[in-house]
């Protein structure tokens, strides 16, 4: 399972092409496809990104909810609907779809953000005014987690 840690910012070329962090591209290595799967955020003006089998599981999860209700189809479009397999070229890139950098406000710089088993790609500016925000919001809840016990061949905390 991979881990995606740390904000990492790089350059989108002109024909859209960015670098995906070498430490987030060695996390997906072994996988049964190359790259990543992207979906437009539908909470923040961000692009969701995870593995293929994360993916998978995302769907499998959708069978949880009643066929055919509104919850399990308006999930299942935001989630699937937009979504789309983005390959690496030779040097680790990802060609972006318009339709996602332009939900992002992505142009000349993304931030690649971590988020445990998944990550998000943002416009730099917008992220950090949103990360501040966050940990705002964090602190004032009292925001807390409570530790899952390692599953057997798993890591211990």
């Amino acid at each position: 399972m991979p881990l995606f840690l740390n904000t990492h910012v790089n350059k989108v070329d002109r024909k859209g092409r960015v670098s995906v962090p070498a430490p987030f591209r060695a996390a997906l290595t072994g996988q049964a496809f190359s790259g990543i799967v992207a979906f437009p955020s539908f909470r923040a003006p961000a692009i969701e990104a995870l593995d293929r089998a994360r993916m998978e599981h995302l769907s499998q999860s959708t069978d949880d909810l009643a066929q055919f209700s509104e919850a399990h189809d308006d999930l299942s479009v935001a989630i699937f609907a937009n979504a789309a397999e983005l390959a690496f070229d030779g040097e680790g890139r990802i060609m972006l779809p318009e339709t996602l950098a332009k939900h992002a406000g992505i142009d000349e710089m993304a931030a690649f953000v971590g988020l445990g088993q998944t990550f998000q790609i943002w416009n730099p500016e917008r992220f950090e005014e949103y990360r501040r925000s966050a940990a705002e919001r964090a602190r004032e809840k009292g925001a807390a987690l409570v530790l899952r016990r390692p599953t057997p061949g798993g890591d211990a905390p």
